[in-house]
């Protein structure tokens, strides 16, 4: 793949960046003072910043170039597609070869009867159509009371003023006057550490039982829908206990709400099969997806919507739409990257090799001092960081302060793993081999050393009371 190998130097690239680039999820003033990591290159796992320095990408970028860096098929599908049919919009009454392909690929790879597709640009856009959606639904039902959508405390489902309140992040809560009305949270399922000295399992029964009471306070009148991710990602990959999914699938069926699986993050492939809700057992009614969809080479996101709520929804007008809701370009890349992980077997690569030897290799992580848990499912891992291990026991320092060290240490070792609070974690491309793994818990157990010196010599290494 071709790279631009005479840019300006860093310095130049930096304060170019600092002076009119705003960042997403960033401290502007702090990272202009620092200088932002400027990436120039990158195929199969690894980048290359502007120093040259080869970087393990154990992230894939957001959590989405699932087939890995430098494909040039998709390049050229979208210089074709940009040739032919560079936009169109699929308003008024309007379709295109791409969205048509697209939307009935989709249609055949999801569950059940999921067998329609709204397109949008993101998976924040997706959910926020979402929101719409499910509550158009129930209107048409003649049921317009039925509104409330539960969700889950340290869930992530977007940044939009829509998605980012579906999403349970207080951070994201406290600005921009968060949440919007009828968007309510239960607690989440980890065990690790809120579970206390409870089994796992009851535990797992316990916060999936916190929707049924939700359900009871509220209102069954008043309650629309159930949003959750197979497994919470941002929120620091965190594995729900088997009895979980099962318990929350029966009390949807129960009450009769929509459950709407995000699977931003768990979907196409990254869990070991199509989508985490065939890994989980889950039964939606809506799915949200876009990442993987792509591996993020272009911009998409869709709902993959059951032939209930879609019929429903088609007996009037959905009032809602997107400029670029099944953008030409995006679904032809769309559809080669399908193309790729079918052809190429990337998710039988995942189910019989990378997976369970990431499962072997991370699992060795837990004998280090600082490590207290070290899990994976499919190729997501994620390791809780902790000064007592007996206990579970957070750290006295506020939530994160270690989490920022060893994520740094981390980048200084040519590894990209991203921190949730005191969580490391990893979903590195599903192309990755065994032997990038081997490189990847080395470089990482480097990092922890290099955090466990750190900390000792900071006097962090000290339990909360």
């Amino acid at each position: 793949m071709p790279t631009i190998s005479n840019h300006m130097p860093t310095a130049e690239l930096q304060a170019l960046d600092a002076a009119h680039h705003m960042h997403p999820f960033t401290a502007g003033n702090e990272l202009a003072e620092k200088g932002a990591r400027v990436i120039t290159g990158a195929s199969g796992v690894t980048l290359t910043d502007s120093q040259g320095n080869r970087i393990l990408d154990a992230m894939a970028g957001l959590w989405c170039v699932n087939i890995g860096y430098g494909r040039d098929e998709l390049a050229e599908v979208a210089a074709r597609q940009m040739r032919e049919l560079p936009f169109y919009n699929t308003f008024f009454q309007t379709t295109h070869v791409p969205a048509i392909a697209l939307a009935n690929e989709l249609a055949s790879l999801a569950p059940g009867d999921l067998n329609h597709v709204f397109f949008a640009g993101s998976g924040s856009e997706a959910n926020d159509t979402n929101i719409r959606m499910v509550r158009t639904y129930w209107a048409l039902k003649g049921q317009p009371s039925k509104s409330i959508i539960i969700s889950r405390k340290n869930g992530y489902h977007g940044s939009t003023v829509g998605s980012a309140s579906l999403g349970g992040m207080s951070a994201m809560h406290a600005q921009g006057g968060l949440p919007i009305a009828d968007v309510h949270h239960i607690n989440q399922p980890y065990w690790w550490a809120e579970g206390g000295g409870t089994d796992p399992a009851e535990f797992g029964l316990a916060r999936a039982r916190e929707l049924e009471e939700a359900i009871l306070t509220l209102g069954e009148d008043r309650v629309a829908a159930f949003i959750a991710e197979p497994v919470q990602g941002a929120g620091g990959v965190i594995i729900p206990p088997a009895t979980y999914w099962p318990e929350i699938q029966r009390i949807c069926d129960k009450y009769e709400i929509l459950l709407i699986a995000d699977e931003v993050i768990c979907g196409f492939g990254r869990t070991g099969n199509w989508f985490g809700s065939q890994t989980l057992g889950i039964r939606p009614d809506i799915m949200t997806v876009a990442k993987g969809l792509s591996s993020g080479y272009q911009p998409i996101g869709a709902s993959i919507v059951s032939d209930t709520v879609a019929k429903v929804i088609g007996s009037d007008e959905f009032n809602h739409g997107y400029t670029y809701s099944g953008h030409p370009v995006a679904c032809a890349v769309a559809l080669e990257n399908l193309r790729i992980l079918q052809d190429e077997d990337i998710i039988g690569h995942v189910r019989n090799v990378a997976a369970p030897y990431l499962k072997t290799a991370w699992a060795t992580l837990a004998d280090h001092p600082l490590v207290g848990e070290a899990r994976t499912l499919g190729l997501m891992g994620a390791i809780a960081l902790t000064p007592d291990k007996d206990s579970r026991a957070a750290f006295a320092a506020e939530e994160g302060t270690v989490g920022l060290i060893c994520r740094e240490r981390c980048f200084a070792n040519n590894l990209i793993m991203r921190h949730v609070g005191d969580r490391m974690i990893i979903a590195p491309p599903l192309v990755i081999q065994p032997d990038e793994i081997d490189t990847l818990i080395a470089r990482a157990t480097v990092a922890l050393d290099e955090c466990h010196a750190e900390l000792k010599k900071r006097d962090l290494l000290r339990s909360a009371s």
